[in-house]
């Protein structure tokens, strides 16, 4: 039925939550509760302390005479018209905001506690214990001199020493080969849409080919004339992944960057460091935990302390300008658009026009305003966006935060307080013009009563900003009902020509804005507290808002949204002071209030404490829960030995080999999609073919001594091994025109959300058999379910979905020896047989060099894995994930006691 949802929504708990949604949805939706629960408070206490308040202490002969003048009856719930001789009442105001204060200190405070448990939860979870970022560190502003792997080490040293050393990764300067790699996207975008224009009657071609203008950066080699669109971008194509393919295999040439991590053994070593580093600038540098992979903006990690000031001081003031510009628009779309009666009294030429066609005009003007000004704050997150990563930004959730901040302060500054005293303003500076012509300028100001008419017009606007939060209730209904999505994705596929990669992606789950949401809800609750006293009406109202916004909001997130980048719920300190900042404003609010009721200056003053005291709960808040919401620990055992239990051995080799690796340097390329329904005509409007090798690297981590080698020809090189001739396109059937069958793919999970981890294994989750995360061994380059061509050139993993190993219970534990291909045979063996030798003599923080002994990751595996029904797809062990043995097809389980598992027994050491 229509409201079956209603019962599993209801039904689900926070547990669930988190473990449907993330972690982030379930603090948003707590959060949402939250404010529920507090206006569902105030708005008790509002109806029946604050509005028979009101109604007492105001002066009814002034009332019935506003009446008379047509004016709304909701003045009447408002101090406008306070009775000198009931003043007395105005105490029930400053009491009010006493008890306001303090509910809402009491929730903030419950719910840091609750989150505090959430995050702890998360902590303990094996999704966080198992994945990379959740052990690794993030350095940054790295002098030149430490800017090596044995530097990094260095530098963490200084802030804590630790049992074990980490494993370290300097940054790689990657110069042009994300321009490069997004250029290819473009063309093969374009390729796209231009094939789907085409063929969209794959029967029927049109007798002329598709032309377009090459760009003004290739001109001088196809000219200013049109040129064949189909051949010039496929062109355009293998050009762009010849350049890339020789930029990822000379990469690792050049020069490091100022960034790197460092991954620990064990999560206690890296929190702690990171909690030590807090104050701590080893060098100059930054060091603090490392965010999830997926989360880090690339382009902004090489900047320096200097330039990423000087970027945010810019920032800064744009946001400023911009702000203070839109105070312009904003009021006349407050005085004439919303209102078109003022622009006739001031337009004789509109004045006829309006008169005659009064009934269309109030459509418009019904219309005109809120589309206009919905349309600018659909913009708004986008400009904010875009500044941000220009800001220097080097995280995606910071980022977020960022935008929500600036989107919060452009709302508050713009539309509540410039619109709520625009006329307040007006009709001050009106008044003391007139009372300039008689009186001198402060006795002017003086008689210009400003705090009287500061109530007058906080007391007429409350009525707006009633309206409005009632209006609301049809945005979330929209949000729920998603018609602008449903209406586009019909207009498009009606009549337009779609591509296969516009259609997959128009089935996956929207992603959840939560800056938006954030700044709204912030919002709705700053307007509710300013206006707490003056119109109580307004709590009972934001109430009935947060209370059906979050069934909404409820569903969508359970059954139509996902969270695009997970946070862990790193968003709530800056929910937290965004509300504490609310409830100070709302105090200076209601102390103009009182003093423009003639409640003296007595009154203002005793509504001061309550602020420091909220201020008391932030900083208590602060110093009681802050360690426990960021950090796993702050402090770890010297001796970790003594955490292992009796008899029990230590993996020789058990460590954390993991890299953070700049996608851009094992991403697979886009492959140009075709619908199906056109296959048969491929051959006659295609002229050529892409003959893409599978020399790739994806060896993001660190120098290259040697090539990599082939994943299909073992004991071949990827340079030499002998490759079969790739199709150009990637044909998709109808049928499988749907996310799910491509949602493992980075084309499409970078850029839609996901991750892997609402849709299957977390993206840097660290395997038994490798402490490499699952990012650099292949993930994003596996094909999908229908794959016609498999994505390249990038890094391809094995993949299986029923290859398994059976092992008897007589089988021989096989040698260290026998699990090596017989080309690397001799190197691990004396690998195996002479580590300690080797690494005799070595200074404390001399690791192995892998960039010229770890090359392996190319090498075919042993066994025989049988391939998927689907073409494109490849296959590895099911055991590639398990506890134990070798993770190889075919061959016998091996105790993880008796041998190393990591990749180091495979690879040689110099």
């Amino acid at each position: 039925g229509l409201f079956e949802w209603v019962g599993p929504v209801s039904r689900a708990k926070e547990g669930m939550l988190v473990e449907k949604t993330g972690l982030d949805a379930a603090i948003f939706l707590r959060f949402t509760r939250m404010l529920r629960n507090i206006f569902l408070t105030l708005g008790t206490i509002g109806i029946l302390v604050l509005l028979p308040a009101n109604v007492i202490g105001s002066n009814r002969a002034a009332i019935k005479q506003f009446l008379k003048g047509g004016q709304s009856f909701f003045v009447t719930m408002t101090p406008q018209y306070p009775d000198p001789s009931k003043s007395g009442s105005l105490w029930v105001h400053v009491v009010c905001v006493w008890v306001i204060d303090l509910v809402v200190a009491f929730f903030l405070w419950r719910n840091y506690g609750a989150v505090v448990r959430l995050r702890r939860q998360y902590f303990d979870s094996p999704e966080y214990l198992q994945s990379l970022h959740s052990r690794t560190l993030m350095v940054t502003d790295i002098p030149p001199a430490d800017r090596t792997d044995e530097g990094i080490l260095r530098l963490a040293d200084q802030v804590e020493h630790t049992a074990a050393l980490p494993r370290a990764s300097i940054g790689r300067n990657v110069k042009e080969l994300p321009d490069m790699i997004e250029e290819h996207n473009q063309a093969v975008r374009e390729l796209e849409s231009v094939l789907a224009k085409y063929l969209k009657n794959p029967d029927n071609l049109p007798t002329k080919r598709p032309t377009m203008r090459a760009s003004k950066k290739y001109r001088a080699n196809n000219g200013a004339h049109d040129v064949d669109a189909i051949d010039y971008l496929t062109g355009r194509i293998r050009e762009l992944e010849i350049e890339i393919t020789h930029v990822r295999e000379s990469v690792d040439k050049r020069n490091a960057m100022p960034f790197g991590f460092a991954s620990y053994e064990r999560i206690e070593d890296a929190h702690t460091v990171a909690f030590a580093a807090r104050k701590k600038h080893p060098q100059g540098t930054t060091i603090r935990l490392a965010p999830r992979p997926n989360d880090l903006i690339w382009k902004n990690l090489p900047l320096s302390k200097k330039q990423r000031s000087w970027r945010r001081f810019w920032n800064n003031f744009w946001v400023a300008i911009l702000t203070v510009l839109w105070i312009a628009p904003n009021a006349l779309i407050a005085i004439f658009l919303s209102n078109l009666s003022n622009l006739a009294a001031i337009w004789p030429g509109f004045r006829d026009n309006f008169q005659r066609n009064h009934r269309t005009w109030a459509a418009v003007q019904g219309i005109a305003s809120p589309a206009l000004t919905s349309l600018i704050y659909l913009i708004l997150p986008i400009i904010f966006r875009r500044m941000s990563i220009r800001g220097g930004d080097t995280t995606k959730t910071s980022r977020e935060r960022h935008v929500a901040t600036k989107l919060y302060a452009f709302f508050v500054f713009n539309n509540l307080i410039i619109f709520s005293i625009f006329s307040v303003v007006y009709g001050f500076v009106a008044a003391v013009v007139k009372n300039r012509q008689t009186e001198d300028a402060w006795h002017a100001v003086l008689s210009g009563q400003f705090f009287e008419k500061l109530l007058g017009g906080l007391s007429q606007t409350s009525y707006f900003w009633v309206i409005w939060l009632l209006q609301r209730q049809l945005g979330a209904a929209a949000d729920l009902a998603q018609l602008i999505n449903l209406v586009w994705v019909w207009f498009c596929r009606t009549f337009m020509a779609p591509t296969p990669r516009q259609e997959i992606e128009w089935t996956a789950p929207p992603p959840f804005d939560y800056a938006v949401y954030y700044n709204y809800f912030l919002f709705y609750a700053t307007v509710a507290l300013c206006f707490s006293t003056l119109q109580p009406l307004v709590l009972p109202i934001t109430a009935l808002y947060f209370a059906v916004d979050y069934w909404l909001k409820k569903y969508l997130l359970l059954y139509v949204l996902i969270t695009k980048t997970e946070s862990g719920g790193q968003h709530w300190r800056f929910l937290f002071n965004r509300l504490i900042f609310a409830v100070c404003l709302s105090n200076i609010v209601m102390g103009l209030v009182i003093r423009g009721a003639s409640g003296g200056w007595f009154k203002v003053f005793f509504m001061i404490p309550p602020a420091f005291l909220v201020l008391g709960v932030k900083y208590y808040c602060s110093k009681r829960f802050d360690g426990q919401l960021k950090y796993y620990t702050k402090a770890t055992l010297k001796d970790p030995e003594n955490l292992v239990e009796p008899g029990k051995k230590v993996r020789k080799n058990d460590r954390v080999q993991s890299r953070f690796g700049h996608p851009a340097l094992y991403k697979p390329l886009m492959t140009p999609m075709v619908h199906a329904k056109a296959r048969h005509v491929l051959s006659e409007i295609y002229r050529g073919r892409l003959d893409n090798s599978d020399t790739v690297s994806t060896t993001g981590y660190s120098d290259i001594a040697m090539d990599p080698m082939s994943q299909s020809h073992p004991g071949k090189t990827a340079r030499f091994a002998p490759s079969a001739p790739k199709e150009m396109f990637e044909v998709v059937r109808e049928t499988r025109l749907d996310f799910e069958h491509f949602m493992n793919r980075a084309e499409f999970a970078d850029a839609l959300g996901g991750n892997g981890e609402l849709y299957g294994r977390p993206d840097d989750l660290i395997s038994e058999r490798s402490s490499t995360p699952r990012s650099f061994l292949g993930r994003h380059g596996s094909g999908s379910g229908n794959s016609s061509r498999a994505s390249s050139p990038g890094a391809r993993s094995d993949r299986s979905v029923s290859a398994h190993r059976r092992v008897g219970s007589g089988s021989p534990v096989a040698s260290p020896r026998q699990n090596v291909h017989p080309v690397y045979r001799d190197d691990a063996a004396a690998q195996h047989g002479d580590i300690g030798q080797r690494e005799r003599g070595r200074s404390l923080y001399n690791m192995s060099n892998e960039s010229e002994s770890r090359l392996l990751n190319g090498a075919q595996p042993l066994g025989h894995a049988t391939p998927d029904e689907d073409v494109g797809r490849e296959a590895y062990g099911l055991d590639r994930w398990r506890t134990s043995g070798s993770g190889y097809v075919g061959l016998p389980a091996r105790d993880a006691d008796e041998g190393i598992t990591g990749y180091d027994y495979y690879r040689a050491r110099r």
